[in-house]
């Protein structure tokens, strides 16, 4: 597919790459040839990543080297500053393992292009047979991962939160305080919830599955019992942000209400309960109905707030629409 962008606007490739010196050409290779220009990061890589991609005549290929494995996170913001030095419009993240097909890349500029995005990111799971190569194990963490990146990142029609291909454009990409996300896997969860608190729209677009004798760095045992408790800490920071403080928004107003009220009802029924435990007498009903009342209010409340959050996802409208366009083009 031809680009769909404004030949006049540069789009630049970021590959992050750490010991991928049997896939980093090829892929490189499978870049489209409108786009302008491929940041290539070698991660600190031993296996000679760095030496095939020198041995490659793009002229488009800019290689920046770490002295040192610093994590995924670390490589992206290294390409991130580098292609924002160097004047871009666009920029696309790739891995460099050969899991993603550069022949969609025009699909994932398009919504740039409608104006319907800041920031477009594959999914893998939209339709039927596209996740049939992704491992069992790992399609069962991706699924976990997604719904509880959904909770923290208040993008509830964002799936396949583990996908690294993604687009963002200049402006909200220098809007980013890279130096707060993270150096690991973590960073691309970590710029969901930093652009949701900015109020970038997100589409995501249906992308393939490749897999081959990859082998992933994502550790799946880490992954597991380090991902939940860092997403229920950036989320409660994303929301404390984005509905408490920059804006004091419906969404958290019905949160705090439903959140005092739960923790009223909660411990007057608890402390009555106890003590009629300890008397062993039956509370009044007046009693008890001053312990129901706010946690029916309270459940309410949250009810509300949570309705509220997932209609305003910002980008929501966006994807259902792309997704028509591409099903009523028969390429999905």
């Amino acid at each position: 597919m031809p680009s769909p962008f404004d030949p006049l606007k540069r789009v630049v490739v970021v590959l992050p790459a750490f010991n991928e010196a049997r896939h980093v050409a090829g892929v490189v290779r499978d870049i489209p040839a409108w786009v302008d220009s491929v940041i290539v990061v070698d991660d600190g890589s031993t296996d000679g990543t760095g030496s095939a991609v020198t041995a490659l005549s793009d002229p488009r290929v800019e290689l920046i080297a770490h002295d040192r494995n610093r994590g995924l996170g670390a490589a992206m913001r290294t390409g991130y500053r580098a292609a924002l030095a160097g004047g871009c419009d666009l920029v696309v993240k790739m891995d460099a393992d050969g899991q993603m097909a550069p022949a969609e890349l025009g699909r994932m500029l398009e919504p740039h292009a409608l104006g319907l995005a800041e920031y477009t990111k594959g999914n893998r799971f939209y339709f039927h047979g596209r996740t049939r190569g992704m491992p069992g194990h790992r399609s069962f963490g991706n699924n976990v991962l997604s719904l509880l990146t959904k909770l923290a990142s208040g993008y509830w029609h964002v799936y396949d939160s583990q996908c690294g291909y993604t687009v963002i454009n200049r402006e909200y990409l220098a809007l980013l305080d890279l130096d707060a996300l993270p150096d690991d896997y973590f960073f691309e969860n970590a710029m969901l919830l930093h652009l949701n608190a900015l109020r970038a729209r997100v589409v995501d677009v249906p992308t393939s599955t490749i897999y081959g004798a990859e082998v992933s760095g994502v550790g799946i045992v880490r992954v597991a019992l380090t991902f939940p408790s860092r997403l229920l800490v950036a989320g409660a920071a994303r929301f404390w942000r984005k509905h408490l403080v920059t804006d004091f928004s419906p969404v958290g107003v019905l949160t705090l209400l439903g959140l005092f009220a739960l923790a009223f009802g909660t411990a007057f029924g608890g402390f009555h309960w106890w003590l009629s435990v300890q008397t062993r007498q039956i509370a009044s009903t007046g009693t008890v109905m001053i312990a129901v009342l706010p946690l029916a209010f309270a459940m309410q409340m949250l009810a509300q707030a949570f309705t509220m959050s997932v209609l305003s996802s910002p980008g929501a409208a966006e994807t259902a629409s792309y997704v028509r366009l591409l099903i009523a083009r028969g390429e999905v």
